[in-house]
């Protein structure tokens, strides 16, 4: 069987694989956070039928070898961690992170997650919390009878608020933010969480704004970083590629069957 049909089925797998991963970034386009993926691809193994430098004669070597490749295999997915842009809120517990540097989170399961989601709540014990109830850490309490629009955060991440009958806010904690060495090696797990592999290194912690972290907004959102114009233009080249590869196997399958319609 010619060896085109499977290099070529191979570079449709791959660049299916890629539509798959365009496809997933642009529906988190409106996820708060998302950090967008990008498929990188590396050639197969080389047959090879005659290597370079092979003695020619005694005083000559072969200049140049004989090999042909197998196709093509995905070799990594990677978060790309630029800053996506900030969108105001007004919503007192909504935060932003500017810069580096991810939100600790307490998982059910006693063990961390991380996030640059900064969409946070204020459950019923007066606890910052996110979306899906898992506390951010250090744990943030708010006292009783506190005053919910007098709940701020500064740039180095110094919570404070007001209690019922006093007019002088009160400091109630200070948030933290973590970074990584990689953080591309981080393993994301859904519900914009992350957690920490031998890849991405051990998490760093540190004062926002301090050390090269990032500092906190209040009441803005960092939103996704995907570009839709771009995800659009690679879509197309991803598709043509494919359209590609499947002509390809057309040929191929073409010259087969001159080769079987050689006898009559």
């Amino acid at each position: 069987m010619m060896r085109s049909l499977w290099t070529a089925a191979s570079g449709m797998i791959g660049q299916q694989f890629n539509i798959d991963t365009i496809s997933n970034n642009l529906s988190n386009v409106n996820t708060t956070g998302f950090k967008k993926n990008r498929a990188d691809f590396e050639d197969l193994l080389y047959q090879s039928t005659r290597i370079a430098g092979t003695p020619a004669t005694e005083i000559t070597v072969v200049p140049t070898g004989i090999q042909v490749g197998h196709g093509v295999k995905v070799a990594a997915t990677q978060k790309i961690f630029t800053q996506g842009s900030l969108q105001n809120t007004e919503n007192v517990s909504d935060l932003a992170i500017q810069g580096e540097g991810f939100f600790r989170i307490l998982l059910y399961d006693g063990t961390y997650g991380y996030t640059r989601d900064g969409s946070f709540k204020i459950d019923s014990n007066g606890q910052l919390v996110t979306s899906n109830g898992y506390r951010v850490l250090p744990e943030i309490v708010l006292p009783e009878n506190f005053v919910r629009e007098s709940f701020t955060v500064s740039q180095d991440g110094r919570v404070s608020v007001k209690v019922a009958g006093s007019d002088e806010p009160i400091e109630i904690g200070q948030i933290e933010i973590y970074r990584f060495p990689n953080p591309a090696g981080l393993s994301a797990i859904g519900e914009n969480l992350f957690k920490v592999t031998n890849a991405s290194g051990d998490p760093i912690p540190g004062r926002p704004g301090f050390n090269g972290m990032g500092t906190l907004i209040q009441k803005f959102l960092e939103m996704s970083n995907v570009s839709v114009v771009k995800e659009m233009v690679n879509m197309i080249v991803a598709q043509r590629a494919y359209e590609l590869n499947s002509k390809a196997i057309q040929t191929s399958d073409s010259m087969l069957g001159i080769a079987v319609n050689l006898k009559r």
